[in-house]
């Protein structure tokens, strides 16, 4: 009986061709862009903040390219969390909700981390949604409500900002 020298060699080639496939999806699956809603931090440095005793996870804006984008794109926003937005200076600030689909709150605060402000923002309207101050240094975006249903109002004092 004369061995079979076929098998083993088509075995093989079957498993090679096998494995090429498998690392040929998942090098297209690796060079796909990922939607930002299916990252979780976001790459984003975060703090914890107190208001009034409410904890909050808030994402760290602290550089034009994260505070251009925002939460823009995002779907949702944990219950407890928020993106804080640092700016170089104080200053009038302004937001607007382009391709932002969360409804939100900001909270304009001063350098000591008192909030000047809050204001209601609407999914997708564009139009601006500025400060009354011109001494704001920091902005807490919250989805919408989160302040009222915490009893925070303007006046309150915010723990934990990262110190400038």
């Amino acid at each position: 009986m004369r061995p079979n020298s076929r098998a083993p060699q088509s075995s093989i080639r079957k498993q090679i061709r096998q494995l090429f496939m498998l690392f040929a999806a998942l090098g297209l699956m690796a060079c796909q862009e990922k939607p930002p809603t299916t990252q979780r931090n976001f790459g984003l440095e975060r703090v914890e903040l107190t208001i009034n005793h409410h904890r909050v996870l808030a994402e760290v804006a602290d550089n034009p390219e994260v505070s251009a984008r925002g939460l823009m794109f995002r779907e949702e926003l944990a219950e407890d969390a928020g993106m804080l937005f640092v700016f170089p200076a104080p200053r009038k600030a302004s937001f607007y909700m382009k391709n932002t689909r969360i409804p939100l709150s900001i909270a304009y605060i001063l350098a000591d981390g008192t909030i000047a402000e809050i204001h209601d923002m609407e999914p997708l309207n564009e139009s601006p949604v500025p400060s009354r101050s011109d001494q704001i240094l920091y902005a807490l975006e919250m989805n919408q409500g989160w302040f009222e249903q915490h009893a925070i109002e303007p006046g309150a004092k915010i723990e934990g900002i990262p110190s400038r």
